[in-house]
């Protein structure tokens, strides 16, 4: 097979799924022996990408200004070298698309991601006019053909994001040991209940005050539970903690639930839980906690909407509750955490999956 040069374009490389996705697909096609290049305004995951091989083209086309449009004559000489371009974000999109208007002769194939469920606009329209259109689940899929009715069907496709089962490996339950080591280090998450892991940044569309009730519940029910909100805490977000800590005081669950930083041991984190809970107030194009908990054996309460709902539909029924229903919620904790259920035994969203049916459409493309 001829060597393929693809260039992804995104705003900036720092944290995120975006970024995770482009880094993930440039490791996948240097080790098939393709040119992979990559187009942004930098951050802290250059050197990651640099490791694996791929290359990196600095240009701001993702800063919100007309100045980005003086890239465009050094966008244009790029991406003539290119057999697939791959925008994953609307700005860079624009750039690119405007870029390869410009070029005479054969043009590379243009391939746009939906990454989210963004706003509607003539702005976010761009995301359709890919050659093919990939979204990460059926829920954005749906959204963007909802919405943009004269977008074509026929160029859309549904590609997950997907993990590494390797780096989520199932543990048993209960993990008495890192439930213990977990309590040493934090009292509030101490006791012989279950534990309750709620993972997010800290801002409001994650759903800490509705974790924060169901714990409240939980416990009116005889039920010794602890709530850990693992990467509320954050820099910038003060107000924001001092809201939910005068929450659990009102509530007097202050001794019985944890604000903390973000952690680098997710696993271990799923491991040392009882029950996981994605509580977002605001439906998601995917829902990457829900096949990282469940990779791990742990099971996934969630509202059933967005790719999170799509996703408990499918692998764990019942741990789809309807939107922002509090006693619903609270007895689908209740009853999982009695009677914990047979989880999926093989994990459907895998990293290679996601690796191998992306470099096939590229292939599809160029043959």
């Amino acid at each position: 097979m001829r060597r393929k040069t693809v260039i992804q374009l995104l705003p900036a490389l720092e944290a995120g799924g975006v970024e995770r996705s482009t880094l993930e697909i440039a490791a996948a096609l240097v080790a098939r022996g393709d040119r992979a290049i990559v187009v942004s305004a930098g951050g802290r995951l250059l050197p990651a990408l640099q490791a694996l091989g791929a290359e990196h083209v600095t240009l701001e086309i993702g800063r919100k200004s007309p100045l980005v449009l003086r890239h465009l004559g050094a966008l244009r000489k790029l991406l003539a070298q290119a057999d697939i371009v791959h925008a994953r974000s609307r700005l860079p999109a624009w750039m690119a698309w405007l870029a390869l208007r410009g070029l005479r002769g054969a043009r590379p194939h243009f391939v746009t991601t939906a990454h989210g469920l963004n706003s509607v606009s003539r702005y976010s329209a761009i995301m359709t006019r890919g050659e093919r259109v990939i979204c990460v689940s059926n829920t954005v899929k749906a959204y963007w053909l909802q919405h943009y009715p004269n977008a074509d069907p026929a160029r859309f496709t549904v590609i997950p994001r997907g993990i590494d089962p390797a780096l989520f490996p199932h543990a048993l339950h209960p993990d008495t040991e890192a439930r213990a080591r977990l309590a040493q280090q934090y009292s509030q998450l101490g006791g012989q209940g279950p534990l309750l892991l709620l993972p997010g940044r800290g801002t409001r569309l994650k759903g800490h005050a509705d974790a924060i009730t169901l714990l409240e519940g939980l416990r009116e029910r005889g039920i010794d539970a602890r709530l850990w909100m693992l990467g509320a805490r954050q820099r910038g977000r003060e107000a924001y903690l001092q809201e939910l800590q005068q929450q659990l005081q009102g509530k007097g669950l202050q001794d019985y639930a944890l604000l903390a930083e973000p952690t680098s041991t997710m696993p271990q984190a799923y491991a040392a839980s009882d029950l996981v809970l994605q509580l977002s107030r605001k439906p998601e194009a995917f829902g990457r906690t829900v096949i990282e908990a469940l990779s791990v054996g742990r099971p996934v309460l969630g509202w059933a909407h967005g790719g999170v709902g799509e996703l408990l539909a499918e692998l764990l029924p019942k741990g789809a509750i309807p939107a922002f229903d509090q006693e619903q919620l609270a007895a689908a904790a209740q009853a999982l955490l009695a009677s914990p259920p047979s989880l999926p035994q093989a994990q459907p969203y895998t990293l290679r999956a996601m690796q191998e049916a992306t470099l096939m459409l590229y292939d599809t493309l160029e043959s």
